[in-house]
């Protein structure tokens, strides 16, 4: 199951790349993608076009999709984020930073969701562990908190940011990005 998974990732980015051929030149000297071509993202599993996909978060044109399609390679599941997640997490998070990013709204929106999903599971909760599975089998919720801590400047950065739109950021939200970035 997990290579059909890995091949609808790698088949994803490429049809983005067919599409959108010029995407990956546009963010190519944004100092938010700075290092996103040095990870080995195949060693977490995840298609070599994850630094198009990141750039193409910079393309007008191709931001949506590019949104879209990187939210499929960084997610194993509607609930269980994959290991690339905690290597990606910086760099959606200093985009999420820049108002000029065109899908700025919606990668603030994944921030929450990375959020929520970072956070330990009750070891305690039988229904918890089998619905969301138990930490040790997933590392990559204390790794993605680790990111959130060394980051926690930017998340404040957007908590305080009156250039989002009013009501993007509700009490719950808030209060999740902020537990995540005080791990």
């Amino acid at each position: 199951m997990c290579r059909i998974i890995a091949a609808g990732k790698e088949a994803a980015v490429a049809r983005f790349l067919q599409e959108f051929p010029d995407a990956p030149r546009a963010g190519r000297d944004h100092p938010a993608l700075g290092g996103c071509d040095d990870i080995a993202w195949a060693d977490f599993g995840c298609p070599a076009g994850v630094p198009a996909l990141l750039r193409g978060l910079l393309d007008p044109a191709a931001a949506a999709e590019a949104e879209r399609v990187l939210c499929n390679v960084l997610m194993d599941g509607v609930f269980t984020m994959g290991p690339a997640m905690p290597a990606a997490l910086p760099f959606l998070l200093r985009l999420a930073a820049d108002p000029a990013v065109p899908v700025r709204t919606e990668l603030v929106e994944v921030l929450f969701v990375v959020a929520e999903l970072s956070h330990p599971v009750d070891g305690g909760s039988e229904r918890a562990i089998r619905f969301l599975g138990s930490d040790h089998d997933h590392p990559e919720r204390a790794r993605c908190r680790a990111v959130f801590f060394e980051h926690a400047e930017l998340v404040r950065g957007l908590l305080d940011d009156r250039t989002l739109p009013d009501g993007l950021i509700p009490p719950e939200e808030r209060a999740s990005l902020l537990k995540a970035a005080a791990a």
